[in-house]
């Protein structure tokens, strides 16, 4: 139970700053407002940003009941973790998260939003070649190399015919 408690404290952190405080301020700095109606791009940008966000808290929960530890670089997984999302995707997390950002971009119509996203998921890809991958690769080992073999960093694979 406390394994989930360390990983909801680390989500309301990275969320809420990175996802949330952050978007919202920009947002307030470039004096956009709530829209006045419901159009196309709000539907799509409501669409876009929950499959974002519950993405990312699939992988907050697989992180808790599947590894015991959280996403977090100083609170890190005791178990590699490849079942959930992480069956698909290397690092869905960060998908979901700048798609849930993606979605504020579209709902809003917010080029400064939408930039937001651009810089995250630039960050994110240079973190995870940079820290990301080595760490993991130190942790787990030979574990974490067949896993890479096996699944895409950010876009799923075809399964691949075995030959005999």
């Amino acid at each position: 139970m406390f394994v989930l408690f360390r990983a909801l404290v680390f989500a309301v952190m990275f969320i809420g700053f990175v996802l949330v405080f952050v978007p919202a301020r920009m947002l307030a700095a470039a004096g956009i407002a709530v829209p006045a109606s419901t159009g196309i791009w709000q539907i799509a940008g409501l669409l876009v940003g929950t499959a974002g966000a519950a993405l990312a808290i699939w992988c907050v929960l697989a992180f808790a009941f599947i590894s015991k530890g959280t996403p977090a670089v100083f609170d890190p997984p005791r178990r590699l973790v490849i079942r959930g999302p992480y069956r698909f995707v290397r690092n869905p997390m960060y998908i979901g998260g700048g798609c849930a950002v993606a979605g504020a971009a579209l709902y809003y119509q917010s080029i400064v939003l939408a930039g937001y996203v651009l810089l995250f998921w630039a960050f994110t890809a240079i973190f995870v070649r940079v820290y990301e991958e080595r760490a993991l690769t130190s942790s787990f080992g030979e574990d974490y190399r067949a896993y890479c073999a096996r699944v895409g960093r950010w876009w799923p694979r075809r399964a691949r015919k075995i030959e005999a």
